[in-house]
């Protein structure tokens, strides 16, 4: 039971440090901080563990090093959130999503179809 308190407490604050970095605290009360806290912690922790080798507050980890990784991730959250409130940061996301799902499904040279063998025919990948 305390460790889930102080999960809520520290991610409050991640939440917080992280929407006072991005410029977002007058929009945000407390409520939106602990989320963004938590859900960047998770985030931190699917991006950016692995290439630090660090785990994040949600796994029980409160050292200086794992509430980084979940600032981060609270960051990259935040930044995300504010490509999608304009129409151009939506579209940049799209196309970023086509190509990768290019990239992931039309790669390979056994997909056999009519969109990847079409993209694999541009001169470009020639």
């Amino acid at each position: 039971m305390v460790n889930f308190l102080l999960w809520i407490i520290v991610g409050a604050v991640i939440g917080w440090a992280a929407s006072v970095i991005m410029k977002t605290n007058n929009r945000q009360g407390l409520i939106a901080d602990i989320i963004v806290g938590i859900v960047g912690a998770f985030v931190g922790g699917y991006f950016l563990s692995p290439l630090f080798n660090v785990s994040t507050i949600n796994e029980g980890n409160f050292s200086i090093p794992a509430l980084l990784v979940s600032l981060g991730g609270a960051i990259i959250l935040l930044a995300i959130s504010k490509l999608f409130r304009n129409v151009g940061g939506f579209v940049v996301i799209l196309v970023i999503a086509l190509l990768a799902y290019i990239y992931f499904n039309c790669w390979t040279m056994d997909a056999a179809t009519a969109f990847c063998t079409s993209v694999r025919a541009l001169p470009f990948f020639q």
